[in-house]
């Protein structure tokens, strides 16, 4: 198969997938399970913008998703702000505490680089943990969804398709940006580094630009989630949801376009409905030890990224990218 035929296909994937989700909401889908799945996909976006295409590992990403939400409701039930405002300001919190993590985080690389974005982000979940307004143990509840250009948010239906909206131009812009020139600078960075600095390239700049980008992609899907729920509490902050993106990520493919999407898809389904996957399970095979991986789902959850791991190396969607190249 020749490179255009590859690219017709490609893009008659991306279309069908785009039409799936415009009909879902009426063929069965829970808008509200739909937009959960779409923020977490964000998510994992725009950390695998900054892992899968610069190398850099952050384990402090929760931070810019749950400082988002936070800011955003307080913005929202406190302030009294419209929605679109509310949200920029959790986007522009994300950005700051980015800008923060990034200075610092930068100079270093590998392991010294993920131990410092992990302990900045400690620092902002035990800050919300005491601070008054983020309603501690209790987080932060009754978030409004206000309107849109006058449209009711309320309806789950017309949220559902904001999100989208947003979703998919965000995916756009960062497959924009992983084909441009700085993106293709950001991997030579990453397969490496010295002789990009020998061709004059200011390495630190490029990371720190690649680290704001996903803070703001990763700040965004906090404040829409939380705009989505209605609530925002200490798990989008602990050090735990960053380890939920990097599973995310790992599993769908680590620098792949789709891989993060199909990662967030399974976990969140995976989170959300363990207690009908069981019973399925349990009435197709009659084997009533199912019921039991319904409190089980970080043991489920682990034993996939086990068996990803071992059959599928470099996540699901890479893996089958890469029998696709082979097999042409």
């Amino acid at each position: 198969m020749n490179m255009l035929a590859r690219s017709r296909l490609y893009a008659g994937l991306l279309w069908s997938l785009l039409l799936l989700a415009l009909i879902a909401p009426w063929i069965g889908l829970y808008p509200v399970l739909g937009m959960r799945m779409m923020c977490f996909a964000l998510f994992a976006c725009a950390f695998n913008l900054l892992a899968g295409y610069a190398g850099l590992i952050s384990f402090g990403h929760a931070a810019l998703f749950g400082g988002a939400g936070y800011l955003t409701g307080l913005a929202l039930t406190t302030w009294g702000w419209p929605t679109p405002l509310g949200i920029l300001t959790g986007v522009a919190t994300a950005l700051l505490i980015g800008l923060v993590m990034g200075l610092l985080a930068v100079r270093r690389s590998g392991i010294y680089f993920s131990m410092i974005t992990l302990a900045l982000a400690q620092i902002v979940y035990f800050y919300a943990l005491q601070a008054h307004f983020t309603g501690g143990e209790d987080g932060l509840q009754g978030i409004p969804r206000g309107t849109l250009f006058g449209l009711p948010l309320q309806s789950d239906r017309v949220m559902y398709y904001l999100v989208l909206a947003v979703f998919v131009a965000s995916w756009w812009f960062m497959r924009r940006v992983v084909n441009s020139p700085f993106g293709q600078v950001l991997q030579a960075v990453r397969e490496n580094e010295p002789r990009a600095i020998s061709l004059g390239y200011r390495v630190n700049r490029y990371k720190l630009g690649v680290f704001l980008i996903s803070a703001g992609f990763a700040g965004l899907a906090g404040a829409m989630k939380a705009v989505v729920m209605g609530f925002e509490t200490l798990t989008d902050v602990h050090w735990s949801t960053s380890g939920l993106v990097i599973l995310m990520t790992l599993v769908g493919g680590l620098g792949t376009d789709l891989g993060p999407i199909l990662g967030a898809v399974i976990i969140t389904v995976l989170e959300e409905k363990m207690g009908t996957i069981s019973r399925f399970l349990v009435h197709a095979t009659g084997v009533d030890w199912f019921h039991q991986l319904n409190d089980s789902v970080s043991m489920v959850i682990g034993a996939i990224f086990v068996l990803c791991v071992l059959l599928f190396r470099r996540g699901i969607v890479g893996e089958l990218q890469a029998r696709w190249i082979a097999g042409k």
